[in-house]
């Protein structure tokens, strides 16, 4: 007797479009990995990687689309063709939730595997975008540049406010040494 597949359940797809929304809830980052050809156990493995910020979902891409209706996310629809992943980043700390993936796409060479695109803060990176986003420092890097960059007109006021009391000291030096001078040849 063939075997029968019955179709998704409406309220099973609600349930799924529900789920997605919580997961876009306070979500930095969405991104579409198309998945073709891996295992079980390398989804496992991939998602046991992960941060704990980060989660990985298999979902249909229509469910998703229908989470992001008019959320900054719908950004991502043009990414959303073939079988994908979906990576939910809820942290501001973007690089290390998507380098388990390019760890595991260079060890098990899964080249056809790739981010499919990618939305951060509203805008739409697509798969040659993504070196950008996985290079984007860290928020204390960035706190540490700014403070470096506010320190620096601080540091040349006060050298300069500094200056003309350190040159009249050394002119004054300068004459306290001459008249020392004078004084001993005669």
């Amino acid at each position: 007797m063939p075997k029968v597949e019955m179709a998704i359940s409406r309220k099973k797809k609600e349930q799924t479009v529900e789920k997605a929304r919580q997961q876009l809830e306070n979500c930095s980052l969405v991104a579409s990995i198309n998945y073709k050809r891996f295992t079980v156990k390398q989804m496992s493995d991939l998602r046991r990687k992960l941060p704990e910020s980060a989660s990985l979902v298999v979902m249909k891409n229509s469910l998703l689309e229908k989470a992001m209706e008019g959320t900054e996310f719908a950004a991502l629809k043009p990414a959303m063709t073939g079988m994908n992943a979906f990576l939910f980043v809820h942290a501001e700390e973007i690089p290390p939730a998507l380098k388990p993936f390019r760890e595991m796409q260079k060890e098990l060479k899964l080249e056809d595997n790739d981010f499919t695109g990618a939305v951060f803060e509203g805008k739409f990176y697509g798969p040659k975008d993504m070196a950008a986003l996985e290079t984007l420092p860290s928020r204390a890097e960035v706190y540490s540049k700014l403070l470096g960059v506010m320190q620096s007109p601080a540091r040349d006021v006060v050298s300069t406010l500094q200056a003309p009391a350190r040159d009249l000291i050394l002119t004054l030096k300068a004459h306290v040494q001459k008249l020392e001078e004078a004084e001993g040849s005669q």
